[in-house]
């Protein structure tokens, strides 16, 4: 399928001023101790975490996953879905072994001393009795953290691989900047032994994620929307809603460090 170029081009120009937003919070400034890097971590897993759960969701949606097995969409949404959980889900760690970016990430928490508790309490109570509200509360999860994986997961239930794919494509990807990686190296030179591996996993996201995913996920949201300028139009709203959301988290992050 072609795709105009344009429809893609207009949804990236509308949305680019809430990126800019989100590149330039001041919540990457304020990071100046390993303290405050805790604190980010902290909120930031639980975005690493409802992304994998939002990749799992188009992978069902795209692919057959259920047994017997039958042909579901076109050959090329399938591998272009299928590729990304490749990387996701059994990326190279630090050491060379095979791990989700998730786990990774739990990796780099505890190297650092950051809280990886209230995340762990919410899985576990999320698999136990499939209640969100009731996982959030026994794990304490920060408002924003709430509202942010709420949405995640609106989203997710919709069953619109479309919606689904564009905020994984344009809310998601690309939105950690520069000037954040030199902090953490900085924070990571005076304490080595506690920071590398999150430094590792901002440098794999940005190679992996920012790079062949995004490009992957580009075409593949172009593929589910087509020319049909409505689905565009919602896509665009999606991923809107999805950015603003973005924000909230990190003005929770902020808050907190400034407390």
């Amino acid at each position: 399928m072609i795709v105009s170029i344009s429809q893609i081009e207009n949804l990236q120009k509308n949305i680019e001023p809430l990126r800019q937003e989100i590149i330039h919070h001041e919540v990457y400034s304020s990071i100046k101790t390993l303290d405050h890097l805790r604190i980010f971590m902290k909120y930031h897993v639980y975005a690493v975490w409802d992304f994998m759960s939002l990749l799992k969701s188009l992978q069902r949606n795209l692919t057959c996953v259920d047994i017997p097995w039958y042909p579901i969409g076109n050959a090329d949404t399938r591998y272009l879905i299928n590729e990304i959980v490749c990387g996701e889900e059994s990326d190279l760690d630090s050491n060379g072994e095979r791990k989700s970016h998730f786990e990774m990430y739990l990796d780099a928490m505890n190297q650092a001393g950051a809280d990886a508790n209230n995340i762990q309490l919410f899985i576990h109570s999320l698999q136990n009795n499939d209640d969100f509200g009731n996982a959030f509360n026994n794990a304490g999860t920060p408002a924003s953290a709430q509202d942010f994986v709420n949405f995640t997961f609106g989203i997710i239930n919709t069953n619109e691989a479309f919606l689904q794919a564009a905020i994984f494509t344009f809310g998601r990807e690309d939105l950690i900047p520069g000037m954040f990686i030199s902090m953490v190296k900085e924070i990571a030179a005076e304490f080595p032994d506690d920071v590398s591996k999150f430094l590792y996993y901002l440098e794999r996201h940005i190679e992996v994620d920012g790079g062949h995913h995004s490009h992957l996920a580009l075409e593949m949201t172009s593929q589910l929307c087509g020319n049909d300028d409505a689905l565009w139009t919602k896509a665009e709203e999606a991923t809107i809603k999805s950015l603003k959301r973005r924000l909230a988290l990190w003005d929770g992050v902020l808050s907190e460090i400034r407390n």
